[in-house]
């Protein structure tokens, strides 16, 4: 049981499962605005162009209104899933030690020139180096 959970935590926090959940759900809330964007202000426009439609000023504000609570709702959703891939991720580095990574070159302490670090001699001096 401990192997099946620790196998789906590995496919579950998987950077490409999440990329792609966040693509669904950032695509769905575009959505939502474009509909938003054409419906409250194209197709306005287009039926002022062509006559179809009169329109007074309380239903430009209705549409500007339709419009921002669009805007406003993807904005928060996008926050929200941010937050969460956030979480995601500081779960996922939970337990992880973190790697030091071992200097590879030391000073010289004659010419001060960087040098690997199992140099006996430096190359640029020639002088013996103590390890």
């Amino acid at each position: 049981m401990k192997k099946f959970i620790s196998e789906f935590k590995t496919f579950a926090l998987k950077g490409n499962m999440i990329d792609m959940a966040v693509g669904v759900v950032i695509g769905t809330g575009f959505t939502g605005l474009v509909t938003s964007l054409t419906d409250n202000f194209i197709n306005p426009i287009l039926n002022v162009i062509t006559g179809g439609a009169k329109y007074q000023w309380q239903d430009v504000a209705q549409f500007i209104s339709a419009f921002v609570s669009a805007l406003v709702n993807f904005l928060i959703m996008a926050f929200v899933l941010f937050c969460i891939v956030k979480a995601i991720n500081k779960v996922k580095t939970i337990g992880q030690k973190k790697v030091v990574e071992k200097p590879k070159v030391k000073k010289c302490p004659y010419c001060m020139s960087e040098i690997d670090i199992k140099a006996t001699r430096c190359p640029y001096c020639t002088s013996k180096i103590d390890k």
